[in-house]
Parts: structure tokens; sequence; C-alpha cells
């Protein structure tokens, strides 16, 4: 009773939050901004960079260009909601927009599974890193995880397209899977269940992967320095804080259902907005302000700025 009290209260903090949903626009909008650019800069710094063109900073950049991306999916479409009152989409926009948003949800969770491969394989086998996992290696495995996840994808706007459709009037803030199906002619819950398979199977199979890899990075700890354990901590911190973010609104929709926690509309989408803004804001700041190269890079133009001033 007391977790159920517990979580009934911050439900009804985010209920009271999203009654104004102007003050939640502006919130939005610069939380967008601020991600999109802190993602472009980890790109600009990483690419201009000849030096920081190694396997690991190449891994970063795909995560920033999938923030960009995932976050732009559905963000601009909800902020042009609360502030804007644009309330009216074309239904080829609203299939892409929902095709976009799942491209960069499930490449979030591609992105942070061979981040977490690249980490094991850097800590298990240091000097043999760089002839194990090389530049073109490392592209071609990106290259392999954009085509798996656009095939992947294209299941929702593929089944959802077809369809008759009985009303025009979605009941969320942007297109998901979920908010058009419900404007069809037919039982979702076939639908629904199908899409849910997928998605258990991409969100077991990376957590399970990353959680695998940790295990065999913790396993070899003992045979470390104590300067490669802090590196290794540093780094692994730094992941960890992506992965917790990505994967903790997820946790929590899960709980809430566990213990039969009926969630209202606006709820709902308060949690979405999370589950897309979270990751996407704090995933290039982690990696600005832990990654020693990055950092040091941002502290020099600082310091150029104020000495012309």
């Amino acid at each position: 009773m007391e977790i159920k009290n517990t979580i009934f209260k911050i439900l009804r903090k985010v209920n009271i939050a999203v009654k104004r949903p102007v003050a939640a626009g502006v919130v939005m909008l610069i939380i967008y901004l601020l991600a999109v650019l802190a993602s472009l800069v980890n790109i600009i710094f990483i690419v201009s960079d000849k030096q920081l063109h190694k396997p690991m900073y190449l891994l970063i950049c795909n995560l920033a260009v999938v923030d960009i991306l995932y976050t732009s999916s559905a963000t601009p479409t909800m902020i042009g909601v609360l502030l804007a009152g644009v309330n009216t989409i074309s239904y080829v926009e609203c299939i892409i927009q929902m095709y976009v948003y799942q491209l960069g949800s499930t490449m979030e969770r591609f992105s942070l599974t061979i981040m977490a491969f690249d980490r094991l394989i850097a800590i298990i086998y240091p000097l043999q890193y760089h002839s194990y996992l090389t530049i073109t290696r490392t592209l071609v495995f990106t290259y392999i995880l954009w085509i798996v996840a656009c095939s992947f994808v294209l299941f929702p706007p593929v089944t959802v397209a077809p369809l008759p459709h009985c009303y025009s009037r979605l009941r969320y803030t942007f297109c998901d899977y979920a908010a058009v199906m419900r404007t069809t002619c037919v039982d979702p819950e076939k639908y629904f269940n199908q899409v849910a398979i997928i998605s258990f199977f991409l969100s077991f199979f990376t957590f399970t992967f990353i959680c695998l890899s940790y295990c065999g990075i913790l396993f070899f700890v003992k045979i470390l320095s104590n300067n490669d354990k802090k590196k290794m901590g540093s780094t692994l911190v730094s992941h960890l804080i992506c992965v917790s973010c990505l994967y903790c609104p997820q946790f929590v929709i899960v709980i809430l259902t566990r213990f039969s926690v009926l969630l209202a509309l606006e709820e709902r989408q308060g949690l979405l907005i999370g589950t897309i803004l979270g990751p996407s804001l704090v995933n290039p700041f982690v990696y600005c302000l832990r990654t020693k190269e990055i950092k040091s890079k941002i502290f020099k133009i600082f310091r150029k700025v104020n000495t012309a001033d």
C-alpha cells in the first residue's frame, strides 16, 4: 500500500504539471534546443578533429546523431501543439513521423549495446583492441545496425497504413503507433500484441547484452591495475548513466503495470515525453563532460573567448 500511495502522489504531481500546456511547451522547447545543440557540438568536435577518429569516438558521434533523430521525431510536433496550437498533420507526415520515432527508439538501444561491446573489448583485450575494433569494422557494425533497425521498424507503418480509418483525431500529441492504430476501424489489441512482442525482443536482447558485458568487465576487474580501474570506472559510469536514462522509464511503466496502476492519458504522455527527452538531453552532456578529449577542447574554446574579451 505504501508503494501504491507513493506512486499515486508522483502521478498527481505529473498531472498538475500537464495541466499547464504553455509552461510545459516552453520547458520542452528549452530542453530540445539544449539536447540538439549538445549533440551537434559532439558531432562537430569528433568529425573535425582527426585525433578523435577512433572507434569509441565514432560510436559517440553515432549516438549523437541518433539522439538528434530521436528527439526531433516527436518533440517539435509536441511543442507546436502546446505553444502554437498546431493541431493538424497530414496522414503521410504522420506515418513518416511514426517510422522515424520508432527508428530513433530502436537505434538508441542498438547504439548503447555496441558501445557496451566496445568497452568490453577495450578492457578485456587492451593490447589487441585496435586490431580487433578498427575504424572500418566499427563503421561496418554501425551500418549493419542501422539497416537492421530500419528493417525492424517497418512493421508498424506497413501494418497500419492499409487499415481503414474511422477517426481523424489522435489521442496523443504526436504520431506514435498506439495513437494512429486507435484511429482505425479494427480491434487494435492483436496489432498491439505483435508490436509488444517485437519491442520486448529488442529491449530484452539489448539490455541483456549490456548486462552480460558489464558482468564480463567486472569479472576481469581483479587483474587490472589501480590506474586502469579508475579509467574503466569513469567510462562505465558514463555509459551506465545513458543506459539508465533510456531503460528506467520503461521499467517504471512495467512496475506501474505490475501494481495495477491505471495511468491517465496525460500521465502516459508524460512518461512518453520523458522517454524521448531524457536520453537525448543526458547522453551528449555526459560524453561532453566525462570524455577527457572533448572536455579539453571545450575548455580551450572558452579560454580563447575569454582571452579575446
